[in-house]
């Protein structure tokens, strides 16, 4: 059973449930969403990626969430916070990260989902900075991470410690957002 977290005005933001793993697994599996991910996941890992999420919220008071539409309640992606602490120069930190199905992009769910996200990161969970990171060619999470308020830090790039040096989205840039600098800006 899931447990909702945040409400927008079309979005329902919650914990994972079991009977979200095909739905999940489905939108891994869309060549567009794979674009700048290194691969597509199992059964298996949308199994654990759920399981993950749910412990880190348990743990942390925030995760990665599962997103659904109020309207006919269909899951469409997730959004939410991260703890990461693998290797860079800016760890251990907060992530806010997100990724909806194709036919969900360019309607303002994502933007609408994080900036839910960054104010309950802020202002529930007490966080002094949440941090983003994309390749550098993806340009619809960078203008999303503007769009929230992130700034890039020119000096935060850095090769993501679970790709390998060569492999061609290991170079990621870093944008971060500090809990006095941001402005919840959403009606």
């Amino acid at each position: 059973m899931s447990v909702i977290i945040l409400e927008t005005k079309r979005l329902i933001i919650r914990t994972w449930s079991l009977k979200d793993i095909e739905a999940y697994y489905n939108i891994n599996q869309e060549k567009e969403v794979l674009k700048f991910l290194p691969s597509s996941l199992s059964i298996e890992e949308v199994s654990n990626f759920i399981k993950q999420s749910n412990i880190s919220h348990n743990r942390y008071g925030y995760s990665l969430w599962a997103l659904e539409l109020k309207s006919n309640n269909e899951l469409i992606g997730f959004t939410g916070l991260n703890y990461t602490d693998w290797k860079a120069n800016f760890t251990p930190a907060v992530e806010i990260g997100w990724r909806l199905g194709f036919k969900h992009w360019g309607k303002g769910y994502a933007f609408e989902a994080a900036i839910s996200s960054l104010k309950y990161g802020f202002e529930k969970c007490d966080l002094d900075e949440i941090v983003s990171f994309t390749v550098p060619r993806n340009v619809r999470s960078i203008k999303l991470m503007e769009k929230l308020g992130m700034k890039r830090d020119f000096n935060g790039d850095f090769f993501h410690p679970k790709l390998k040096l060569t492999h061609p989205l290991s170079h990621h840039i870093l944008y971060r957002l500090n809990s006095n600098e941001f402005v919840y800006e959403y009606k």
